[in-house]
């Protein structure tokens, strides 16, 4: 029983298990329960399910709050809402992806859910290695910092344009080294095929599984600018990776409820992108103006709660009309 109250990186280890309790627990509730068999989610589902996970990522921020104190509760609940928001651009993304390998509705979820899991690992890893580096050395966060703000500006200046997946470089290598078959075969990632000249059943993947590919390397993508904003907010390791994993884990009920409209939020990028730039600017003014003291927490998260409110409902007001709607990338020409 002492190793349950050992320290791991700060925290207790029961702790680490009661959080992996709940991601597992959920994961299985939601794959073994909710989706047994594949099909279509509808928009009143995705927004309820989304709810329901909000609501256990802040229930579990509240448990935070009181087991670590109102100073890392709060540091959790700002990574938790800059995470959530960095998704939305995500959504769009993965949308494209499945248009491209043209993924029916019905068999979106269970990829999704696939690729969360391989996340949970990926982000991990990408965590655990920041981790050691800012233990190191302290001045990697000026780097960190340094990337946010640079990036945040440059986002505000970047234009809209589709990431073509067909010239994705590990889509070609795997479509050259692999046989690929050219249709879906319902939810499966794998299947058996006749060989072209032995007339042997082989192994071949399917379109699923280079989506499922694709999805994991642009999170990876993502994952460069999520990461760093974390640690620019705190450096304990377990905020760090509950705030990522709880915001990631309602994105594949988010998509479905966002992927039809995701135009609608075309302004939100511009908030994010002046989240970045406080987040990052916030160890600089802390180290340099404040003498080394910390940044008020209070204050940062309602400054970062202030931008992205205020990027939603300005991007739902300002495309409230049809005819006002922001312009769309063109999904047309992605298509093979």
């Amino acid at each position: 029983m002492e190793i349950l109250f050992a320290d791991w990186l700060g925290t207790p280890v029961w702790f680490w298990l009661s959080f992996a309790g709940i991601v597992l627990t959920l994961t299985a509730f939601d794959l073994g329960v909710l989706h047994k068999e594949d099909r279509e989610m509808g928009i009143t589902e995705s927004l309820k399910l989304t709810a329901f996970y909000i609501s256990v990522a802040l229930a579990f921020g509240a448990w935070v709050w009181v087991a670590k104190g109102a100073d890392l509760g709060m540091k959790y609940y700002t990574g938790f809402f800059i995470e959530k928001a960095l998704s939305i651009d995500n959504v769009f993304v993965i949308s494209l992806i499945f248009t491209f390998f043209a993924i029916q509705p019905k068999y979106q979820y269970r990829a999704l859910l696939w690729g969360i899991l391989a996340v949970i690992v990926l982000r991990g890893a990408m965590i655990a290695a920041g981790a050691a580096l800012v233990e190191q050395a302290y001045w990697v966060l000026y780097i960190f910092a340094a990337f946010l703000v640079f990036t945040g500006i440059k986002m505000f200046f970047a234009g809209d344009h589709a990431p073509d997946i067909a010239k994705n470089p590990v889509v070609r290598w795997i479509s050259a080294h692999m046989r690929v078959t050219k249709g879906l075969h319902d939810q499966h990632f794998f299947v058996k095929v006749p060989d072209d000249k032995t007339g042997k059943l082989v192994t071949a993947a399917t379109p699923l599984f280079l989506a499922l590919v694709v999805i994991n390397l642009a999170d990876l993508v993502f994952a460069v600018d999520s990461v760093p904003a974390i640690f620019a907010i705190t450096t304990d390791t377990f905020i760090v990776y509950t705030s990522n994993i709880m915001a990631i884990l309602g994105l594949r009920a988010l998509y479905f409820a966002l992927s039809a409209m995701i135009h609608r939020f075309y302004y939100l990028k511009y908030a994010l992108a002046a989240v970045l730039v406080f987040i990052g600017s916030k160890i600089f003014v802390s180290d340099f103006v404040l003498g080394g003291a910390k940044f008020p927490p209070v204050l940062s998260l309602g400054v970062t709660f202030a931008l992205i409110a205020s990027g939603v409902g300005y991007s739902l007001w300002k495309t409230r009309h049809g005819e006002d709607a922001a312009p769309q990338l063109p999904h047309d020409a992605i298509r093979p």
